[in-house]
């Protein structure tokens, strides 16, 4: 175990993961992709915006910091044209999900984000959308924006929380008292929003099992319907804001596996109902329901009841899932404008899915999902016939079957609850981009 405590793995958000795409999917690839999609194609939709007030120290996102309105106002009019280039080439798609994500969404003020959100209802048909979800940050949260949430159609908001501890607050640069967190979660109800998600993060500098389980009764007098909790990523070579982190108050491995179990067994004690590997939910919740039913995804949001045929990303570093392939912006907020501004898609990489990509990510998540896969099963679920060997795979899965982390029956393979926290990890064993690449990846737990 403490080996695998070390090994960095992908989160597989994805498959390929991103480390993987390549500059051969670009912007006329991307749009052929979308004129290509089905007539009844459903789409969900991810829109990023790169700014917040101050950065965050842990911060893992693709944003930036600014206290001025001029490059947020030119930043929701790329969004905009971006909307119509893409409508250009799907047409009028029925819409399940909408995402707003970054970054702050609500950095845009209320009159941008209605702004968007119009040409996004202009564009496409959003009578069918199932959620519309958007990330805030609870110190930021004004009845304006609760207002212009509801306004657009926003039914879910997830909360950026952490850690309550004033002590982490201060070493991660993010100081917000839990009376502050409850008052924007009542701000937002009182508008008519009642479903709320919560992100805690277990293996930030200064955290304890024990402070982290105070952390979970706290977040649980919120009255959330959903909580994540996630690994810190520490991964200063990507994000230089880390860089200010003192390593030598980072948990160790076995620290970080330690606070997991307290904030697993916090929650499960408290009635939430286990979902794949880190989030927990109220029983009865649509998440719990599709995990129950074999119907949960993984995207780039992680855990999700989205079902759509495809993701469509807007925003600098946004990606697009299409049935062939995945599809990446730019992620320089200039490159991207450069190309909207000249009435271009800004995909500049991306990933074609292979056949034996398809089987693999689908192996991949139901194990993320369900902790379980039934290799013998794959062939009805992509719709092609499966002639791939997973032997090695399964021979790598052995000492973990000898712990007691994986059980193997012939090929039907079950993460244990032991296991849980190492769904990665054995995930890890059919990505076949995982030991040819050199790609550097969080810590598995």
């Amino acid at each position: 175990m403490p080996d695998l405590l070390e090994r960095t793995v992908p989160r597989y958000t994805s498959y390929p993961t991103a480390p993987n795409f390549s500059s051969s999917i670009n912007a006329d690839v991307y749009g052929s992709w979308l004129a290509e999609l089905p007539d009844r194609s459903t789409v969900s939709i991810y829109l990023h915006v790169p700014y917040c007030r101050d950065l965050c120290l842990y911060c893992g996102c693709n944003t930036k910091a600014t206290h001025r309105i001029k490059p947020i106002e030119a930043y929701a009019q790329l969004i905009v044209e971006e909307i119509g280039l893409v409508a250009h080439r799907t047409g009028r798609r029925k819409v399940t999900h909408v995402h707003w994500g970054g970054g702050t969404p609500s950095i845009l003020g209320a009159e941008l984000l209605k702004c968007v959100a119009g040409e996004l209802a202009r564009r496409f048909d959003l009578s069918a959308i199932h959620e519309h979800a958007i990330e805030l940050d609870p110190r930021y949260v004004t009845p304006a924006i609760a207002r212009a949430s509801k306004d657009i159609g926003v039914n879910r908001v997830s909360f950026g929380v952490q850690d309550f501890s004033p002590d982490v607050q201060q070493a991660v640069g993010r100081i917000q008292p839990f009376g502050l967190v409850r008052d924007a979660v009542a701000m937002l109800r009182e508008f008519g929003i009642d479903n709320v998600n919560l992100d805690l993060m277990y293996g930030l500098p200064r955290q304890t099992a024990s402070g982290l389980k105070q952390t979970a009764i706290l977040a649980h007098e919120l009255q959330p319907q959903r909580i994540a909790v996630f690994g810190y990523a520490h991964v200063p070579w990507m994000r230089p804001q880390q860089r200010l982190i003192n390593d030598a108050e980072l948990p160790s491995s076995r620290a970080r596996m330690a606070q997991a179990a307290a904030v697993h067994a916090t929650f499960v004690q408290l009635g939430y109902e286990p979902i794949g590997l880190d989030h927990y939910v109220q029983p009865g919740d649509a998440m719990a329901v599709a995990a129950d039913t074999g119907r949960l995804r993984r995207n780039f949001q992680g855990y999700t009841i989205d079902n759509a045929d495809a993701l469509i990303g807007f925003g600098a570093s946004s990606i697009s899932r299409l049935p062939m392939g995945f599809a990446q912006n730019a992620v320089n907020v200039a490159q991207y404008s450069r190309a909207v501004a000249a009435g271009k898609l800004a995909t500049v990489k991306g990933v074609a899915v292979s056949i034996d990509d398809k089987i693999r990510g689908e192996i991949i998540e139901r194990l993320m999902c369900e902790l379980a896969v039934d290799l013998s099963t794959i062939s009805q679920i992509v719709g092609v016939e499966v002639d791939c060997n997973f032997s090695d795979a399964i021979a790598s899965l052995e000492p973990l079957k000898n712990d007691g982390s994986v059980r193997i029956d012939g090929q039907r393979i079950r993460i244990t609850e032991k296991g849980r926290p190492l769904a990665r990890v054995i995930a890890s064993a059919f990505d076949s981009y995982l030991m040819a690449g050199r790609a550097r990846h969080s810590l598995a737990v």
